[in-house]
């Protein structure tokens, strides 16, 4: 019988903040707080490495969601998306780091059809947006296999 995998979780308690204003220490990594092309670049990488190593630590490459009843798949388009979408805010990369709670307790709050004149959307037959506290999960139920594949996470905007 297979044993369900636990999954390591970012605390709030990991989250060191450093000079105020600069940047903040999570789980040895720093970082950049500020909005400069180099901080960007930096999140990016971090974001980067950060999906190296939960596909390490989850060769599936997938997270069984309760409020969608399915799995959600965690594949290229995934991380290519996030990379563009998270590393441009200090928020949403924070959010990154928390991918395996998001895709565990995200909930559902809308259903909307794909953006026709997207290429990275093309793949889906509809777009879910999902919400766990501070964070927005975009999800693509892929027309072909009916997979449900992380589209985005990013930090939830205000309005």
């Amino acid at each position: 019988m297979a044993r369900k995998k636990k999954h390591r979780r970012v605390q709030s308690s990991q989250i060191t903040p450093q000079s105020p204003g600069t940047q903040s220490t999570i789980l040895g990594v720093a970082i950049p707080k500020g909005d400069s092309k180099e901080d960007k670049k930096t999140r990016k990488q971090i974001i980067k490495d950060f999906y190296a190593r939960w596909i390490a630590s989850n060769p599936d490459k997938k997270i069984w969601n309760p409020a969608l009843n399915a799995f959600i798949h965690v594949k290229g388009n995934s991380i290519n998306e996030t990379l563009g979408q998270a590393s441009t805010s200090y928020e949403s990369t924070l959010e990154v780091l928390r991918l395996t709670e998001i895709l565990l307790e995200a909930t559902l709050v809308k259903r909307i059809p794909p953006k026709r004149d997207s290429v990275n959307q093309k793949p889906y037959s509809e777009i879910l947006i999902m919400r766990h506290k501070t964070a927005m999960l975009v999800v693509g139920k892929q027309e072909t296999t009916g997979d449900y594949v992380q589209y985005c996470v990013s930090a939830k905007v205000k309005k």
